[in-house]
């Protein structure tokens, strides 16, 4: 049996098995990345910690709709916060999510 074929059976055997969190978490994580807008966030957060306010500047969107994603985003723990001041700076908190982000995003420039 090839090499692939023995991951594939693997995988599909231990996908039988999910337990209603695993399959819950993977579908919220789903769901953050089907909306546009926060694909968008996401991906300016790969680049670094930006403000609430950075990140409406450079995407041009409004601060309202940047603190509704975040605030969506941070209920996953896909992203994370400091403040200074009265300034909140977010950066990206799933290294897993992210590369999975990329990875998307790498396989839809090349169609």
């Amino acid at each position: 049996m090839s090499e692939e074929k023995e991951h594939q059976e693997t995988f599909i055997k231990g996908t039988q098995h999910l337990d209603e969190e695993t399959l819950f978490i993977v579908s919220q994580t789903f769901k953050a990345l089907s909306d546009p807008t926060r694909i968008r966030i996401l991906s300016l957060l790969c680049t670094g910690e930006h403000s609430v306010n950075d990140i409406a500047e450079t995407l041009n969107l409004s601060q309202s709709t940047v603190s509704h994603q975040l605030r969506f985003l941070k209920n996953l723990r896909l992203v994370k916060y400091r403040r200074a001041g009265t300034t909140l700076y977010y950066s990206e908190d799933d290294v897993h999510v992210m590369n999975l982000l990329k990875q998307a995003i790498e396989h839809a420039e090349h169609h």
